[in-house]
């Protein structure tokens, strides 16, 4: 018999629940609860701030509700959402649907989404096993959400494919029109090669391996999830790249719409666990964007299976102040269409009034050969239409020039916007946003004003929004700082005091625009995770290992009747024995009459142990042996050079009869070698001589 708990107006249907949770987070599920029990939606912002935990922040962030947001559904559908946990994604989709549906295992979990949305009337939660409750659920769903399930199949299902069987069933519960959405991570999204950890295990490259550790959770590439879709007889489906990835998405692409070069840019996004840095994603996005394989290296996906929607590119800015939320989007098909659209009745007034906006920009560029994008309203009263124009911004095209070197080609162009930059005036305000990526050059070479969202009734100076282009255009890309700011401030005619004035206006307006609230790289950095440079590291450590093999080597030099020369010289590794004993064996061919040790790299102390030639020891004269340092004692020496060396005068019959020259000989050679500070070793020196010069006198 169905057992109905309500929370508020949220029902929990416990007849299939076993009493037990199965699975837990732990504490920070109680901290979750007693949150959403004693502080309004409007607080949460400021209680994921002060946290500065990541559980509170993936749980509570509105910003979830992002990947499922721009789909089409309406008061009159009704949707399920499987495995809905703390209600993230319930919350988002309790605003747009008739019925929400929801099925989750933990009871704590459910609690959690019931309280957060207990205003809500049109959410039921069922909770237990999926496979007990899932013969109960009708057919008749409009959309059926698997976000962050699909990869868990073999927990739900348990069958021998469990993936297929989890799109069959689901696809048993829709109506013959509706949709079935996951969102997954790719198991080859770019971020898992560059250092981050698979999201599940917590392991480095467990996906990019094949699990071959195993574990309960498998992420696809794009590819394997169209064997699955194929193994289904499913065949009518599109694929969405939610950027970064579909957890706290800012932007959705499609393969109508593909991301552009330098529009990669946000990928530190390592909340919950330190990540390594192994290469700079966006330049290595620029790459695959540019060979056409971005579709692999996504590091999320949102497969849609049924009818195509209509939908080509959104982004989001709805981490602003509430009067500022909204939705930028693209319309796919033969007229593509821009429209931004108020994600809060408070920001409509912000939307809305682009449409005037439009009006005066194209009084003050009148005759100006500078277009301006058409807007009107929306017949929604919440959103504003613009023209989809085509080419490339400018911001791209000065990109270019400094590519290929061309520095007149960059001031011709930065020349015609400081033309627009001091051209008339405008009514009402200043076009704040005038800035490099806002203009658009088609293939005739027309420009195109494509984006005034900002106008203040402040005015600016055409100085300040020149100024202000060339720091936006800086900040988003740092091989720009090529271009040499100060010859462009100089051009500009600003002094360092306006540009301190400019940037602290800039600051000003971006408090306006977050309402003083903390991005999510500050959120990041508050959460405590580390991001580790490996290359810093690397270089590091190989520099250590480098000055290693150096200080464990020499270096001999042969004379063949030539002298000495470094093309005739070899390094001899591996040869201490201990940090100061230096052991040596050399196989020296007849036609060398002189042979240079070099013992070390840096001033030092040398003791010559053992000098053998062919098994005899040989005389440490002065005839056979010399050096560049200062004798100490009998067989020592001081070294005051970094390039200390050791010269033998190699036996010959004919003045010495140690042993007749022959193919091969063999020389011996066992030093101790203490490294010196040069200034202490030159001490020594000196006072060696002086020594010297005593006796001598």
């Amino acid at each position: 018999m169905t057992q109905i708990v309500e929370i508020g107006k949220v029902k929990l249907d416990y007849k299939h629940y076993s009493g037990q949770d199965l699975y837990s987070d732990g504490t920070i599920e109680e901290q979750l609860l007693e949150i959403v029990e004693n502080y309004p939606r409007s607080e949460y912002q400021r209680v994921i701030e002060e946290s500065r935990s990541w559980p509170v922040l993936y749980h509570l962030s509105p910003l979830r509700g992002n990947v499922i947001e721009w789909l089409p559904v309406g008061k009159a559908d009704k949707v399920l959402e499987v495995g809905s946990g703390c209600g993230a994604i319930t919350d988002m989709l309790a605003e747009k649907a008739g019925q929400t549906v929801c099925v989750e295992l933990s009871e704590r979990r459910s609690k959690i989404n019931a309280c957060r949305n207990k205003d809500k009337a049109n959410i039921l939660i069922h909770l237990g096993n999926f496979k007990d409750i899932e013969p109960d659920l009708p057919d008749d769903f409009d959309m059926i959400l698997l976000i962050g399930v699909f990869e868990y199949s073999c927990l739900y299902m348990g069958a021998e494919d469990p993936y297929g069987e989890m799109l069959r069933t689901m696809q048993n519960h829709l109506k013959p029109d509706g949709h079935l959405v996951i969102a997954i991570e790719n198991r080859l999204g770019l971020k898992y090669w560059a250092g981050c950890s698979e999201d599940h295990l917590g392991t480095y490259f467990s996906g990019i391996e094949g699990y071959p550790e195993g574990g309960s959770a498998r992420t696809f590439s794009r590819k394997g999830l169209e064997k699955i879709f194929a193994a289904c007889d499913i065949s009518e489906y599109e694929f969405y790249y939610p950027y970064p990835d579909y957890k706290f998405m800012t932007v959705l692409y499609s393969d109508e719409r593909l991301p552009l070069k330098g529009e990669l840019t946000d990928n530190i996004r390592n909340f919950d666990r330190d990540r390594l840095l192994l290469f700079h994603e966006k330049y290595a996005y620029d790459g695959i964007i540019e060979d056409g394989m971005f579709p692999d290296f996504s590091n999320s996906y949102v497969a849609v299976i049924g009818k195509a929607l209509p939908m080509a590119y959104v982004k989001y800015s709805n981490d602003r102040a509430p009067e500022y939320r909204i939705r930028t989007e693209i319309t796919g098909g033969d007229k593509p269409q821009v429209r931004k659209t108020a994600l809060l009745p408070q920001a409509a007034a912000h939307v809305l009034g682009m449409e005037k906006t439009y009006r005066a920009l194209c009084n003050q560029y009148q005759g100006s050969g500078l277009a301006v994008n058409r807007c009107r309203q929306g017949e929604d009263r919440r959103s504003c239409v613009f023209e989809f124009i085509r080419g490339t911004t400018l911001a791209e095209r000065m990109d270019g020039c400094l590519k290929k070197g061309d520095q007149k080609g960059f001031d011709k162009l930065f020349d015609r916007f400081l033309e627009y930059v001091n051209y008339g005036k405008l009514e009402g305000g200043t076009n704040y946003d005038f800035i490099f990526s806002n203009i658009m050059i088609d293939d005739a070479g027309e420009w195109t004003l494509i984006d005034y969202e900002w106008v203040l009734e402040q005015e600016a100076s055409p100085a300040e929004l020149a100024f202000r282009a060339i720091h936006c255009y800086l900040l988003e890309e740092e091989k720009r700082h090529q271009i040499g700011l100060d010859s462009i401030l100089r051009k500009i005619g600003i002094s360092q005091e306006e540009v301190e004035r400019y940037q602290e206006r800039e600051k000003e307006f971006q408090r306006m625009v977050t309402g003083q609230r903390r991005s999510l790289g500050e959120i990041r950095a508050a959460c405590g995770t580390q991001l580790v440079d490996v290359k810093f590291l690397a270089g590091q450590y190989l520099e250590k290992i480098s000055e290693k093999i150096l200080k464990r080597r020499v270096q001999v030099y042969f004379d063949r009747g030539q002298g000495f020369n470094e093309a005739d010289s070899r390094y001899i590794p591996d040869v201490y024995v201990s940090d100061t004993g230096v052991n040596l064996e050399l196989k020296i061919d007849g036609s060398v009459r002189a042979l240079r040790l070099d013992p070390a790299d840096a001033a030092c102390l040398v003791k010559i142990k053992k000098l053998a030639w062919n098994g005899k020891t040989l005389a440490l004269s002065k005839k056979k042996l010399t050096v560049n340092g200062r004798k100490l004692a009998k067989g020592s020496y001081v070294f005051a050079t970094p390039d200390p060396n050791i010269t033998l005068h190699l036996p010959n019959w004919k003045e010495n009869a140690v042993a007749e020259p022959k193919a091969d000989n063999q020389l011996e050679v066992q030093l101790e070698v203490i490294r010196l500070p040069e200034p202490m070793a030159a001490e020594l020196a000196a006072a060696a001589k002086a020594t010297i010069l005593r006796r001598l006198s």
